[in-house]
């Protein structure tokens, strides 16, 4: 049987390991870039005043599990 492999699309599509790395050490900034790189300007402002606590978590937790990271606003 094929291996199953993680795949997610946040953190600009890299391996799930990398992924996993980068939102452990730099979480709150790779969550910042990955809402600017969508071009996401409510979100990204609302990221950095809200999203370097809670959040950080809830996407490092996301990502651990191969889910998409918590986008609360899509605007």
């Amino acid at each position: 049987m094929a291996k199953k492999s993680r795949k997610s699309k946040d953190y600009f599509g890299l391996p799930w390991l990398v992924s996993v790395l980068l939102a452990l050490f730099l979480g709150p900034i790779m969550g910042i870039f990955t809402r600017l790189s969508e071009k996401k300007i409510v979100a990204t402002i609302l990221r950095i005043f809200f999203g370097w606590n809670i959040v950080w978590l809830i996407d490092f937790i996301l990502v651990l599990f191969g889910k998409p990271i918590l986008r609360l606003v899509n605007f």
